[in-house]
């Protein structure tokens, strides 16, 4: 009970001495809050970036791989660098691979982006024209880890039969045309062909500002009819039941490619595979190096922070020498001395850290708006900031509390 009495005490202490100084207080926990600030708010928009981002790619599962197109970089000899553009892969290409791939346990999904900027109509309202139309097949929403929540997934009678039916993005439901109705069965108009509306997806959010739930899907040969534009891209995505057997069925995929395209054994690949748990590594990847750039930022600011701090408890502990010398008169002990000054330094220090977490969460929360991401509370980065302001009181008030109880108190009570 004695220690907490004499801990209370500091305390108080410490919030005198903070009133009597406030202005220099305040420009040192001023300070202070903007190291803390600096690091909270780049750790809250690495927070939103990597969740934005890993659930992107999450969802997809770590037994997917997707064949698609992509540019890589040769040399030549004496060191030019020269662009190959790999070909796109055409549907008679993406159509072979799917129906000769035939690895056990795996399904494959052929897909395309028939429009980006789509304008849908339902009775006598219109979208404005920024609807995503896709064609898919039977496995598309399976292999990209969509979910259906009203109505169901395509079948495979719909998908051979080329039916004129639909599955829309949730913000049709929710926000959009069909939010005032239930969506099943209603009749949406595209390019004045009409589709029957028989599923709708569960929510996804936005990445970068492209939200992922204004999106219409139809099948992919009613979208082929409906969107004919040349050199088409086409996506194949497949899913594996047993992610054991990945590897495996990789190296078939790449084999099956390799013999449609017609490459001989010396030929590099000229299409790429990307496996879904590549990507999160990636993602981490990146953000771990922005998490770290944020923590360099943060700590050189909060160096200077440290500095200011041990320089105001230097400057507080040669201004009231002659109060300590009363104290060390009246009994105080050594130690009571030096844990005054440190609970002083401590509060300061802590003061600043949550001001600092306050100012960071909400500027990483304004970022985080701005670039239209989620936002995610950033536990962690509260956590990092509360030890860290703890550090920087802890080292900035060591000196200047033995400064203090060093004093002898004859020599102080001299001093004027």
């Amino acid at each position: 009970m004695l220690g907490i009495g004499l801990f209370r005490e500091n305390i108080k202490i410490a919030l005198g001495s903070i009133r009597t100084q406030l202005l220099r207080t305040i420009l040192t926990i001023v300070i202070i809050a903007i190291g803390i600030t600096a690091l909270v708010a780049v750790l809250t928009v690495v927070s939103a970036f990597k969740y934005n981002l890993t659930s992107t790619f999450a969802s997809m599962g770590s037994n997917t791989f997707n064949i698609n197109q992509y540019e890589n970089t040769l040399r030549e000899e004496g060191g030019n660098e020269v662009e190959k553009i790999n070909p796109i892969i055409s549907y008679p290409e993406a159509k072979a691979f799917k129906e000769t791939y035939n690895y056990p346990l795996t399904q494959t999904s052929l897909s395309f982006t028939a429009a980006s900027n789509a304008e849908v109509k339902y009775e006598n309202q219109k979208t404005d024209p920024e609807i995503s139309v896709l064609g898919i097949d039977e496995y598309y929403i399976a292999n990209s880890g969509l979910e259906v929540t009203q109505g169901r997934n395509f079948n495979p009678f719909d998908i051979s039969n080329n039916v004129y039916s639909c599955i829309v993005g949730s913000d049709f439901a929710t926000k959009g045309l069909l939010k005032d109705t239930n969506p099943i069965g209603k009749t949406l108009s595209i390019r004045g062909a009409k589709f029957k509306v028989i599923g709708v997806l569960k929510e996804k959010g936005s990445t970068f500002g492209n939200s992922r739930d204004l999106r219409l899907m139809i099948p992919i040969q009613v979208a082929r009819s409906l969107f004919s534009q040349p050199d088409i891209n086409y996506s194949l995505s497949t899913m594996i039941q047993k992610t054991e057997l990945l590897e495996a069925a990789i190296d078939n995929a790449i084999i099956t490619m390799r013999k449609i395209r017609k490459l001989n054994p010396v030929e590099e690949d000229n299409f790429g595979i990307s496996r879904s748990d590549d990507l999160l590594h990636k993602i981490e990847g990146i953000t771990d190096v922005l998490g770290a750039s944020a923590w360099i930022i943060g700590i050189i600011t909060i160096l200077g922070s440290s500095i200011a701090l041990m320089n105001i408890m230097i400057v507080s502990v040669t201004e009231r020498t002659r109060e300590i010398g009363v104290r060390k008169a009246l009994g105080a002990k050594k130690s009571a001395i030096a844990m005054q000054f440190f609970i002083e330094t401590l509060t300061v220090g802590q003061l600043g850290g949550i001001f600092g977490i306050i100012l960071g969460i909400l500027v990483g929360y304004g970022i985080s708006t701005l670039l239209k991401l989620t936002f995610v509370t950033p536990w962690s980065a509260i956590i990092a900031a509360f030890i860290t302001s703890f550090i920087v009181g802890l080292v900035s008030g060591l000196y200047p509390a033995i400064k203090a109880s060093q004093l002898d108190p004859i020599e102080a009570l001299r001093y004027e």
